[in-house]
Formats: C-alpha cells, structure tokens, sequence
C-alpha cells in the first residue's frame, strides 16, 4: 500500500485515517485492541501500527506532505479508550519524531457519529504536545471556530457536514451569511441526484 504512494497522482497530500473507529483507530483503543502480540496490550504496542504507518508514508513521500485524523475521546463502532488523554498525549508525541505536517483531532465533545455533548474534557495538552500545526474538528461553527483559532486551541478549524451542504463554506463564513442546513438522511446514498450536489451556492439563495 505505501508503494501507491510513490506514483505521481497529482496529490498534495495524504491524510492518514487512523479515526472513527476504522482500522488503525481499532489498534489504537484498549477496548476493542485485545490482540496479544506487539500491536496489543500496552499504550506503546497499540500505537505501533499507527507510527509505523505514518514513518513509511512520511519516507515515501516527505513528512511535509502526510498528515493523521485520530478520534481518541470518541466511541464510534465501539472503539473507545479507559484513557484517552494518555493516549492523545503519546500518539501526537511520537509523531513529532517523523515531523509529520499536522494532526487532525476529533473534539470529545463528539462521542458519538450524530450528536454533539457537553464533557469535561479537551485537546488543550494534546495541542500543546505537538509540534506542527495542529486541527480540530467536530461540530463547530462560525463563531466557535473563530474562537478556537483566536484562543490558540487550534492552528485551523475542519468542517465536514457543513461543507457537504455548504460548496462556498468560506464565503458563508467570512461574510456570515446563513448557512444551508445538511441532511444527514442524504450522507450515504448512491443517489446521483439527491445529496452532495443539490445544495445551493450563496448567489443562489439570495437571487431566489
């Protein structure tokens, strides 16, 4: 697989998906990682297999290029974490020994695919523990962003569902104009129609 990556296909960049419950998120959480040869067991065992794909990346293509989503508070398909802090904490430290260009991190706030809940808990150690630039996602908005950047919580903000139903999410944005409201029902259909293409750009809506 990491021989795909030296072909020349016009890629800025990969993003490594070690989140949301997925394979790499699977070695990763102690909940579901029972395996008991070196990718299970202790922290640094269950983190093996997540470094040591983003060292062969990183080599292959330059560390400049790769970055790596983790979810490490959350619970999707069942992959959580007894310590998700400690967890966070090493991950991102042993990917500053590759320099890899950011880390893409999912808010505790987002346990859950769908719903968004208050918790006690944040990335503020985990940001300061990394190196490079450093982006969080999970449920925010203009202003919440925005906040994020300013407070230093975060070197950039993701957007996900909003952009799906959004396809000028930036200009929505810098000029706080309202936002078109997804429809999750629409997230994961094969329907050529329905979802993804159909939402309106910002000209659109005020000329109707």
């Amino acid at each position: 697989m990491v021989n795909f990556f030296n072909q020349n296909l016009g890629f800025d960049g990969v993003e490594i998906h070690g989140a949301n419950g997925y394979l790499i998120d699977q070695f990763l959480k102690d909940q579901v990682n029972d395996r008991t040869d070196k990718y299970g067991g202790s922290l640094e065992n269950r983190c093996r297999f997540a470094l040591e794909i983003a060292e062969a990346v990183s080599k292959e293509i330059g560390a400049d290029k790769v970055g790596m989503r983790l979810s490490i508070f959350a619970n999707y398909l069942g992959s959580g974490d007894s310590n998700p802090e400690a967890l966070g904490l090493y991950i991102v430290k042993s990917l500053n020994k590759y320099d890899i260009l950011y880390s893409h991190m999912i808010e505790p706030r987002m346990k859950t695919l769908a719903e968004m809940a208050e918790c006690p808990q944040s990335l503020v150690s985990i940001r300061k523990s990394f190196n490079n630039t450093f982006i969080v996602a999970g449920g925010y908005g203009r202003e919440d962003g925005t906040k994020a950047v300013a407070e230093n919580r975060a070197d950039l903000v993701a957007y996900g569902r909003q952009f799906l139903a959004n396809p000028d999410l930036p200009k929505r944005l810098e000029l706080n104009a309202p936002l078109n409201k997804y429809n999750r029902n629409t997230f994961y259909i094969s329907d050529p129609v329905v979802g993804y293409t159909d939402y309106p750009f910002l000209d659109e809506t005020i000329t109707a």
